[in-house]
């Protein structure tokens, strides 16, 4: 009895750190469109990311042979963790930072709420994830909301630039959708640090060759965007994707990626205070709406062993 109330202290603590750890990661992420949106100006998009991982893979790198130092990849894993990095670090950035280029940092970041909507249907499609009806509302409840956030205004700027900017938004969060599924099949095989580590490194290997398409736009850049880079470095790629990692090992594929919606809340936050643009009352709306629905994915373990039978709860 002790080692079985034992044990549920552990759980219940595993999973309260696993979900504070997507509250931080989405917090650091929302700002990254931020933060993107300044440095991308005087930084081709390609370059940009190239830089944030060469000194995101270092810190993580030096890191891991600290804590990890036996810690080795397994030759029949090598294909799948370039794979993995290429699609969550090579085109997910290639992506993202064109396309914040070309439109706001709020509307990139309200983007973000068609995750859940395409990882969910992907998880089910691909590993038959069965899906209890206390998520289908929570996800049907996070739809509303995603909606309510993009198309805030009634309005859709279709303007040549604008347009294809959002397209390239929505290529990254389908790269990020498959690298996150992709992700699943190393669930306890390796650390949460060394599969950010050796993503990112792969990821930031593949953007090299990629940079010197963008040399003619090469130049001296400000003290200002090479604080934005070392913040999207250290805090969003290290620090967000080793949490991010860690949350994705102990929590439903459901779950972190709803929760992935609050990243458009942060970004339309940062994008009003910082770079002065406009929030409407819908998107806020919206948020709420998204909000709600972490919540009641969160509890549908709980409310489901609520009303189990004692015989099926045995089980």
């Amino acid at each position: 009895m002790v080692l079985k109330k034992s044990n549920s202290k552990s759980i219940l603590s595993t999973k309260v750190l696993a979900n504070l750890a997507m509250l931080i990661t989405v917090t650091l992420w929302g700002m990254s469109f931020v933060s993107i949106k300044l440095a991308v100006s005087e930084v081709p998009p390609v370059t940009l990311a190239l830089l944030r991982f060469l000194i995101a893979s270092t810190i993580l790198f030096l890191i891991l042979k600290k804590v990890e130092p036996t810690a080795k990849l397994q030759r029949s894993d090598l294909k799948k963790m370039m794979l993995t990095g290429f699609l969550g670090i090579t085109l997910y950035f290639f992506f993202e930072n064109t396309g914040v280029r070309l439109t706001t940092a709020s509307s990139a970041s309200l983007i973000t709420s068609i995750i859940p909507i395409i990882a969910i249907t992907m998880d089910i499609i691909v590993f038959k994830t069965k899906v209890p009806l206390i998520q289908i509302i929570g996800i049907l409840v996070a739809m509303c909301g995603a909606y309510l956030s993009i198309t805030a205004n009634g309005q859709i700027n279709f303007s040549s630039e604008t347009f294809i900017g959002n397209l390239y938004v929505v290529g990254a969060m389908l790269s990020w959708t498959a690298y996150t599924l992709l992700n699943k099949s190393f669930k306890g095989k390796y650390s949460g640090l060394f599969l950010t580590t050796y993503q990112t490194l792969f990821g930031t290997l593949f953007l090299l060759p990629l940079s010197f398409f963008e040399h003619n736009q090469w130049h001296i850049f400000s003290l200002h965007a090479f604080g934005n880079i070392l913040y999207l470095a250290i805090c969003c790629s290290a620090l967000g994707y080793f949490l991010y990692i860690y949350a994705l090992s102990h929590l439903d594929v459901t779950i972190t990626t709803l929760y992935l919606n609050l990243m458009s809340i942060v970004g339309v936050i940062g994008g009003c205070i910082i770079l002065s643009e406009t929030v409407f009352p819908a998107q806020l709306l919206g948020g709420i709406m998204i909000i709600i629905s972490i919540v009641m994915i969160n509890f549908a373990p709980s409310l489901k062993n609520m009303f189990a039978s004692p015989r099926t709860d045995a089980k």
